[in-house]
């Protein structure tokens, strides 16, 4: 029998976390905000809310998990 090609899959916690955009960088939101929320200021939710870019020197780990990005 000839052995199976191995392959990289996806993996799926990684992919519903992070975001690739066109030009490589990595998108990803911000945890904290699902509960405990009476004790955050409204300031601190709103910056909780939006959408941050991942810092370069963690691109390599992330990106090994979404081999198709």
């Amino acid at each position: 029998m000839p052995r199976p090609i191995s392959r990289r899959k996806t993996k799926k916690s990684a992919a519903k976390r992070f975001k690739v955009t066109g030009s490589g960088k990595i998108l990803f939101g911000k945890p904290g905000r699902r509960h405990l929320a009476s004790s955050k200021n409204r300031k601190r939710m709103r910056r909780l809310g939006k959408i941050a870019v991942l810092d370069k020197t963690d691109m390599a780990r992330i990106l090994e998990n979404l081999p198709f990005r």
